[in-house]
């Protein structure tokens, strides 16, 4: 009997930090992603500026815009998905504090 009580904690608490490392691991990835996309934002205005006037400068801009714009993408997703869970969880909050008609009201409906 103890020994299954002990079974049903270990699972619980192993079950629960499961959830926590995806969140984090979710995080780690999104402040990756904003950091490259700041990276590649700066490379591109400082190339633009001290580009050179031929095919291989124009392809590495071309390269460094892609790379920005594949990484500011992901950002802005990932924005998107933290805004929206945010605004589930306060549209949960906001339901459970109804108003609760007075005795004036009901008489009128």
């Amino acid at each position: 009997m103890k020994l299954m009580i002990l079974n049903l904690f270990f699972i619980s608490f192993s079950v629960a930090g499961f959830f926590n490392e995806s969140a984090e691991i979710d995080k780690a990835e999104y402040l990756e992603n904003e950091r490259l996309c700041k990276l590649f934002t700066k490379k591109v205005n400082t190339y633009e500026k001290n580009m050179r006037n031929d095919f291989l400068a124009a392809t590495t801009l071309a390269s460094y815009k892609q790379r920005k714009k594949i990484f500011c993408k992901k950002v802005d997703e990932s924005k998107k998905e933290f805004d929206s869970e945010n605004t589930i969880e306060t549209n949960v909050t906001d339901n459970n504090t109804s108003v609760i008609p007075t005795t004036e009201e009901n008489k009128t409906i």
